[in-house]
């Protein structure tokens, strides 16, 4: 079994999750008294989120980077940044460490195309939605048409993740919000929705929508287990 470092506190609502989900595949997968091989480094979200404010990218990366080569050194054979919105700076991150970098879009993309599914609605902060860090990725390496809320839906879906989800609020008119604003966006033609923030997998789930969703944090989470072992 190989070490999984996780680069998270982004937030640690999310990171937990991972946490979690890691170690349940793993004791699934293996049985008995397996866990994950795993080293956490969490961040202080506060330093990120004020960089991302201040539109800093370059400050983060630098801060992230560090982190990773701190967990190579404590052993780390495979990383992941435990956002959507920080793989903005994802080449940085790699090309700081030796050790493979597992990418958020690229595990999504492969469970979407699996599903046979070409066009697809994203929702997350508006860094992800907005920049093309994201959304180019899956259009251009895997031909996955992407669809965003517009401009005032992207306004309260990101206010809802950072005012909300990341300070542990769970919110039923928040989450109707979401679910509204899926059905919107399936008419407008997505045949799925990538949840593209961590948190937002703690507001809704594949039970409240019969629209296939893309639970980011789980896909990754389980990418990661596959390649550890």
């Amino acid at each position: 079994m190989k070490t999984i470092g996780i680069i998270g506190g982004m937030s640690w609502e999310s990171t937990q999750s991972y946490y979690q989900i890691i170690n349940q595949d793993v004791k699934r997968r293996l049985g008995g008294h397996h866990s994950a091989k795993c080293i956490v480094y969490s961040v202080d979200f506060a330093e990120i989120e004020q960089l991302q404010k201040n539109g800093d990218w370059e400050r983060a990366a630098l801060i992230l980077s560090d982190t990773a080569r701190a967990l190579q050194l404590a052993g780390a054979e495979l990383i992941i940044v435990a956002t959507n919105t920080m793989h903005k700076v994802f080449d940085q991150i790699q090309q700081s460490v030796t050790v493979p970098l597992l990418h958020i879009a690229d595990t999504t993309a492969e469970q979407i195309k699996l599903s046979g599914i070409e066009k697809v609605a994203l929702l997350g902060t508006r860094f992800t939605m907005e920049q093309d860090f994201y959304k180019k990725r899956l259009s251009d390496n895997y031909g996955i048409e992407v669809l965003i809320p517009d401009c005032d839906e992207r306004k309260v879906v990101h206010d809802v993740i950072y005012n909300e989800l990341c300070q542990g609020v769970i919110s039923e008119s928040s989450r109707q919000y979401y679910l509204d604003l899926i059905k919107r966006l399936v008419t407008r033609g997505a045949d799925g929705v990538i949840l593209g923030c961590t948190e937002i997998e703690q507001l809704i789930n594949q039970t409240d929508c019969r629209v296939p969703l893309f639970a980011t944090a789980r896909i990754h989470a389980l990418a990661a287990v596959d390649f550890a072992l």
